[in-house]
């Protein structure tokens, strides 16, 4: 039996939790919560998570241990677990922009360290994570964590000086695919069209794109083309995003994201 513990209980944290008691996983895996907001870990109790109070006792409990806490808070909470983690403890932190090196400097220095990026589609079982680890996690014990994110949507495993950078592209791109979203479904309004077919008809429109980027076997330059007859409408609303530099407006967009993650590091 596997015991993987939650310093925090928050939405990513609940997901993941729920994800894991109901897959397989479950069968060999006991699960325990700490949350300064008891309800939370108490609304986790129909899933089999065992209720902890403190940060000690989760530590003191599991092998595993995930960091679900926002990363302005997260100095506070390896400062209250330092004195009981081991060479044997697995943190797994989901905090953006915290690295493996500043947490065993507030942990210990042989701590066994797993970077996640989830973003919040995790939350309905369509997660995108990042993970990486550093040289004190074995194979086996990183196959552990990855098979959870696994469960809970798709996950890559990337260079662990990259994790910074990936947060631009999977954990906040949300926020940014929204804002898009925002724009179409607001355009189709402001000429008289329902709201919700508006919505409904876009987000289908995202759906079905992305699944032809993953499943068609064309590159995206081909996939605009396919859409993009000449002298047509299509073409000419592209001709709009080119004059406005769209993808040099997302490129700094994503560079402000990663400097952004840098800053919260130091």
């Amino acid at each position: 039996m596997t015991n993987i513990g939650f310093i925090g209980a928050g939405n990513m944290g609940s997901a993941i939790m729920k994800g894991i008691s109901s897959s397989s996983l479950c069968k060999d895996t006991a699960l325990f919560a700490f949350d300064p907001s008891t309800e939370k870990v108490e609304a986790l109790s129909e899933y089999g998570v065992g209720a902890c109070s403190s940060e000690q006792e989760i530590m003191e409990k599991c092998k595993f241990v995930f960091l679900a806490v926002k990363p302005q808070i997260i100095e506070g909470v390896l400062e209250a677990i330092s004195a009981y983690t081991t060479e044997e403890t697995v943190i797994i932190s989901i905090a953006a922009g915290i690295g493996d090196e500043f947490i065993a400097k507030k942990t210990i220095p042989e701590a066994k360290v797993i970077l996640v990026m989830p973003n919040t589609p995790l939350l309905l079982g369509e997660g995108a994570s990042a993970l990486s680890r550093n040289d004190k996690v074995t194979d086996e014990e990183f196959d552990v964590v990855l098979n959870i994110f696994r469960i809970c949507g798709k996950a890559a495993v990337i260079p662990k000086d990259k994790m910074k950078e990936i947060i631009a592209i999977n954990g906040s791109s949300p926020a940014f695919i929204y804002l898009f979203a925002k724009g179409f479904i607001d355009y189709a309004a402001s000429v008289g069209i329902d709201r919700a077919a508006a919505e409904e008809l876009f987000t289908q429109s995202l759906i079905g794109s992305a699944k032809m980027i993953t499943d068609s076997g064309n590159t995206i330059d081909e996939l605009i083309k396919m859409v993009s007859s000449p002298g047509g409408t299509t073409l000419a609303g592209l001709d709009k995003l080119y004059e406005g530099n769209l993808t040099d407006v997302v490129k700094k967009c994503c560079e402000s994201c990663t400097n952004r993650a840098y800053e919260l590091s130091k």
